[in-house]
C-alpha cells in the first residue's frame, strides 16, 4: 500500500510520457500497421518499444541524479551535442506540432459533424485554445488534466479491445494479398512507425524536463529508484494502448483491402467507423469522444514540451548562459509556435500524411545519434559510477542504436536504388 501511494505521489513524466506517445504512433500508425499487414505488425512494435527504452530511461536517471535537464547534459558534453539537439528541434518544431493538431481537427471535426469550417482553422482554434490553457495552468493543470484523461483511455481501449476480440474477426476478401513489407512503401511504413514507435528519442529530453518540474512542485526529489518506478508504470501503459490499437486494426480491417486516407477528416471517419462496425453504433459517441481525448491530450504535452526545449536549447548555445525563467519567456514560445505551425498547416493543405512522414523520417534517421548522446550524459562523470546504467541496460542501448540504423541504412538504400 505504502508503495502505491508513493507511486502516485509521484505520478508526472511517466504519465505525460504516455499522454504523448498514445498519439499518431497508436490511434494511426498501429492501427494502420494492424489493419493493412496484420500481426505480423507486432514484432516491430515490441521491438521498438524494447530497443528504445533505455534512451527515454536516462532522461529520468541523468535529471533525477544531477538535478539538471539533459539538454544541460548535453551543453557539458560539447558544443557539438548541442548543435545537432538544436538541428533536430528546429525539424521537430515545424513538423511533429501541426501534424498532431491536424489529426485532432480531423477527430473534432468527425465527431461534432462540422463541415462548414475547413480543417486548418479548427486546427487554429485547438492551438490557440491549448496555448491559453498551457501559459495560465502551466505544468499542474496539465498533469491534473492527464491523470484523468489516462486513466480514462486506458479503461476505453481495454473495454474496445476484449469487446473486438469478443466478437468474430471481419471477413477477409477471397483475392486478398498481405502487401509486401520489405518494398518502398512498407519501409516507408516501418520507418514511419518505428520512428514514432513508442514515440521520436529525441523526446527523452521532454522527460527531463518534465521531471525537474515535477520536483520543483514536490519541493523534493524522489529517490532514483523511485522515479524509475513512475516512469516505467507510463512506458509499459504506452506499449500496452500500442497493441490494443494493433488487436483492433487486425480484428476490424484486415483482409478487407480497405485503405485508410491520407486525409484528416477521412481517416478520422474510418477509425471511429472501424471501432464501431463490430461493437455497433450505441458506441459511437463513446469511441469517438476516446479517439479525440488521445490525440488532444497528445497536443498538449507536445505542445508543452517542444516550447520548454526550445527555450532549453537557445539557453545553452548562447555564450552568456542566459536563464530564461520568466513566465513570460514560456508564454511567448507557446504562442509562436502556435504562429509557425498554422503556417505550416496552411502551406501543406490539411494533408497529415505529407507532416507525419516527414516528422517520422527525421527523427528516425537522427534517432541513433540522439541514443548514443544519451548514453554518453549517463555514462559521464556528472553522475556518481553506482548511478550508471546496470551492463544489461548499456548492452540493450547499443542494441537499440544498431537496430535504429541498420533500418535507417536500409531505408537510405531503398531511395536511391
Amino acid at each position: 500500500m505504502q508503495k502505491l501511494k508513493t507511486l502516485l505521489r509521484n505520478l508526472g513524466p511517466g504519465l505525460l510520457f504516455a499522454s504523448m506517445a498514445i498519439g499518431t504512433s497508436h490511434l494511426v500508425l498501429s492501427t494502420k500497421a494492424g489493419a493493412t499487414y496484420g500481426w505480423i505488425m507486432i514484432l516491430p512494435i515490441i521491438l521498438a518499444n524494447l530497443l528504445k527504452y533505455p534512451f527515454f530511461e536516462y532522461g529520468i536517471r541523468y535529471t533525477n541524479v544531477t538535478g539538471r535537464s539533459l539538454i544541460e547534459g548535453y551543453a557539458r558534453r560539447g558544443k557539438a551535442y548541442m548543435w545537432i539537439y538544436a538541428g533536430i528541434t528546429l525539424v521537430t518544431t515545424f513538423t511533429i506540432l501541426a501534424a498532431l493538431y491536424i489529426v485532432t481537427a480531423g477527430l473534432l471535426a468527425n465527431l461534432f459533424e462540422i463541415t462548414e469550417i475547413s480543417i486548418t482553422w479548427i486546427a487554429l482554434g485547438l492551438f490557440l485554445f491549448i496555448s491559453l490553457a498551457l501559459i495560465v495552468g502551466r505544468y499542474s493543470l496539465l498533469e491534473t488534466t492527464l491523470k484523468i484523461v489516462i486513466s480514462i483511455l486506458f479503461v476505453a481501449l481495454l473495454v474496445t479491445t476484449v469487446m473486438v476480440l469478443y466478437k468474430p474477426a471481419v471477413t477477409a476478401n477471397p483475392d486478398f494479398v498481405r502487401p509486401p513489407l520489405l518494398d518502398s512503401v512498407g519501409v516507408l511504413f516501418l520507418i514511419s512507425l518505428i520512428g514514432w514507435m513508442p514515440t521520436a528519442v529525441e523526446a527523452s529530453s521532454w522527460i527531463s524536463l518534465w521531471s525537474l518540474e515535477k520536483y520543483k512542485m514536490l519541493g523534493k526529489k524522489p529517490s532514483l529508484k523511485e522515479a524509475l518506478q513512475e516512469f516505467n508504470s507510463g512506458y509499459i501503459t504506452t506499449a500496452l494502448l500500442a497493441v490494443f490499437f494493433l488487436v483492433i486494426g487486425v480484428r476490424t480491417l484486415y483482409g478487407t483491402g480497405t485503405e485508410l486516407s491520407g486525409q484528416a477528416v477521412t481517416f478520422a471517419d474510418q477509425v471511429v467507423q472501424l471501432f464501431t462496425t463490430h461493437i455497433g453504433d450505441w458506441a459511437y459517441i463513446f469511441i469517438a469522444v476516446s479517439a479525440f481525448a488521445t490525440m488532444f491530450s497528445t497536443c498538449m504535452t507536445a505542445h508543452d514540451a517542444i516550447a520548454r526545449v526550445s527555450i532549453d536549447v537557445v539557453e545553452y548555445l548562447r555564450p552568456d548562459k542566459k536563464r530564461y525563467t520568466q513566465k513570460w519567456h514560456y508564454a511567448l514560445v507557446v504562442i509562436l509556435l502556435t504562429l509557425v505551425n498554422f503556417l505550416v498547416l496552411t502551406a501543406f493543405s490539411a494533408n497529415m500524411g505529407q507532416l507525419v512522414a516527414l516528422a517520422t523520417f527525421i527523427s528516425f534517421v537522427l534517432a541513433p545519434v540522439v541514443g548514443y548522446m544519451n548514453l554518453k550524459n549517463v555514462t559521464s562523470e556528472d553522475l556518481p559510477a553506482e548511478t550508471h546504467p546496470k551492463r544489461w541496460l548499456r548492452a540493450l542501448t547499443y542494441a537499440g542504436i544498431a537496430f535504429l540504423t541498420f533500418f535507417a541504412a536500409y531505408y537510405c538504400w531503398v531511395l536511391l536504388a
